[in-house]
């Protein structure tokens, strides 16, 4: 049941030319019409369309063939808008069965989705246009600055003389040194626990108690502390050395018990890997392998 129509009591052109709608309850432009009642503020059933629609096209004849097209597009996509929106508030709200039904209300969402873009865009353009406008106004400075700005301005002081400018030339022009690659890193040497063991016993002897950290203070590599480590185990089983740990991961304390004799360090450690018996030549097979002397042939 549609209510009755508020009456227009004026329609009239804004200082822009742009069209104005003075309602009852509502005095503004025709867009921000469609504003209040997206906000829930104004109520689309109050809205008299057709009124409006009149009050539009006289507002059209008015202008006369100087109308603006872009204002009459937008009329026409709020109007068609609030229309779609009067028509749903007034009929009974219900289960939608028909596909044609669906297909409209798909294209009345599409619509307001369609006027809320246009919203955006035209809101956009308003500040690209305000910034053209502020930007019009500004003007880059091609001069220098006045005598009495320069004035203001700190004199440049060069501590470098001739000799430091000519250095720097010097140091400028001279060729780069071509980058070097090492592959130390490819290629770890190896490391003899025999040796380090003397390293180590040299150590003990000396100063009779260390700890472990101390033993290998000086190893440049892990595998010089893992050597020393190996050397250490052979010399604790020949009862060389005597070793001391209070906790568990706790500071291992070395103790020389080796006397002052020649301490000797097996060198299974350094030897190289023993190759495999079932690869290698059988003798029998390489001699029978080998030909046999050519004999003259007996006539």
């Amino acid at each position: 049941m549609d209510t009755e129509p508020v009456e227009v009591a004026e329609a009239a052109e804004a200082g822009d030319g742009r069209f104005t709608v003075r309602l009852a309850n509502f005095e503004g432009p025709f867009d921000l019409l469609l504003q209040l009642i997206t906000k829930h503020k104004l109520d689309v059933t109050e809205v008299a369309l057709s009124q409006v629609t009149d009050e539009f096209m006289a507002h059209l004849r008015a202008l006369g063939p100087d109308g603006d097209l872009d204002q009459t597009t937008e009329f026409l996509v709020v109007a068609a808008t609030l229309l779609d929106l009067k028509a749903a508030r007034l009929l009974p709200a219900a289960e939608v069965e028909d596909e044609a039904d669906l297909a409209l209300l798909e294209a009345r969402d599409l619509l307001f989705a369609r006027l809320l873009q246009y919203r955006a865009y035209k809101r956009i353009a308003e500040i690209f246009q305000d910034r053209w406008e502020t930007e019009g106004r500004r003007h880059p400075r091609t001069v220098g600055l006045e005598p009495h700005h320069a004035e203001l301005l700190p004199e440049v002081v060069i501590s470098i003389g001739a000799e430091g400018f000519a250095r720097l030339a010097v140091k400028a022009m001279q060729p780069k040194a071509e980058p070097q690659v090492y592959v130390d890193h490819i290629h770890a040497p190896l490391v003899s626990v025999q040796e380090q063991a003397a390293v180590v016993v040299a150590l003990l002897r000396e100063r009779g108690t260390a700890a472990f950290r101390e033993l290998i203070e000086d190893a440049g590599d892990t595998l010089t502390v893992v050597a020393r480590f190996l050397a250490l185990l052979e010399l604790y089983r020949e009862k060389a050395v005597g070793l001391d740990q209070e906790t568990a991961l706790g500071e291992l304390t070395v103790t020389w018990a080796g006397g002052d004799g020649e301490t000797r360090v097996t060198d299974e450690f350094d030897r190289e890997p023993a190759q495999d018996p079932e690869s290698a030549p059988d003798p029998e097979s390489a001699r029978d392998a080998e030909p046999a002397p050519e004999t003259e042939a007996q006539e």
